[in-house]
């Protein structure tokens, strides 16, 4: 398999072996309540506990983008996420920090405050400046596929071959970012599990994952955890879904996951430890 690149703004590859994000939502009304943080303290206790249990990388976001949630506007979203990222970079200066956000101020202002990457569900689309963003600051970069919007992804999505759109769809964002200066090396991709989706797409776009992962060339990261479809599957409630998540996230990596977006770091750590020792281990 092709060992592949991710470079920060130093031109460093940050892609060293698999990546456990954790994740930070800055919110009131994420789809995982477990998961909210609206308080500072809240939030770097949380950032504290992700980094102690050996996530490489924390994503902070200020505004939910579940199925049906209410736009944040920018000044709300730099108030909550600003502050946070300094104090993060300031008590753990080595980890890696990504901002889960579509709007350019954000971006440029948390770059500005400490941030290293940029994690964009709308690849690039929603604020016309967010390319120019990326390109000037040489961040690393999420490139997602979503349909449509959060308000509207889930009112009956169809796709004739999602595998092939949503694999065209990438490459025509990278072509577009890179188009805009977005040198290709700080590029990583994600299918965007859950964003527009059903069930059967979902299964089918993991199944996928050395196909969507070859034909762009690109590292591929992977957001399941507490889904929707984990709990079409198991009949849980989204409190209920952890063991359903390390499930995802095992059968994920299997096939060629690079980066694991979770809520449960050391649970996801663990369960991708003892897989990577089973497949990599040496039958005589």
């Amino acid at each position: 398999m092709r060992t592949r690149v991710w470079l920060d703004r130093h031109g460093r590859n940050i892609l060293n072996g698999r990546i456990v994000m954790g994740i930070i939502n800055v919110t009131t009304d994420s789809f995982f309540d477990g998961s909210r943080t609206p308080s500072s303290g809240e939030a770097i206790a949380r950032a504290a506990a992700i980094i102690d249990a050996g996530a490489r990388m924390i994503d902070i976001g200020a505004e939910s983008t579940r199925p049906g949630a209410e736009p944040v506007d920018a000044a709300t979203e730099l108030s909550r996420v600003i502050p946070l990222v300094r104090e993060i970079r300031s008590r753990f200066p080595s980890i890696l920090i990504s901002i889960d956000t579509y709007k350019a101020a954000v971006a440029e202002e948390s770059l500005a405050a400490g941030a290293d990457i940029i994690n964009d569900v709308s690849s690039l689309t929603f604020d016309k400046s967010m390319a120019d963003v990326v390109s000037h600051s040489k961040a690393p970069v999420i490139l997602m596929h979503m349909k449509g919007s959060p308000q509207t992804m889930q009112d009956d999505p169809a796709y004739a071959d999602v595998v092939g759109e949503v694999s065209t769809y990438l490459n025509e964002r990278i072509a577009h970012a890179c188009a805009r200066g977005v040198e290709r090396e700080r590029i990583v991709v994600d299918p965007g599990i859950g964003f527009g989706k059903t069930l059967t797409h979902n299964l089918a776009l993991l199944k996928s994952l050395p196909q969507l992962k070859e034909a762009p060339d690109r590292p591929v990261l992977v957001g399941l955890s507490r889904k929707r479809f984990i709990g079409d599957i198991t009949g849980r409630a989204t409190g209920e879904r952890l063991a359903g998540s390390l499930g995802a996230a095992v059968a994920a990596a299997a096939l060629g996951a690079d980066i694991v977006r979770t809520h449960d770091v050391a649970e996801t750590r663990e369960a991708l430890a003892v897989a990577d020792a089973i497949l990599k281990m040496k039958t005589a």
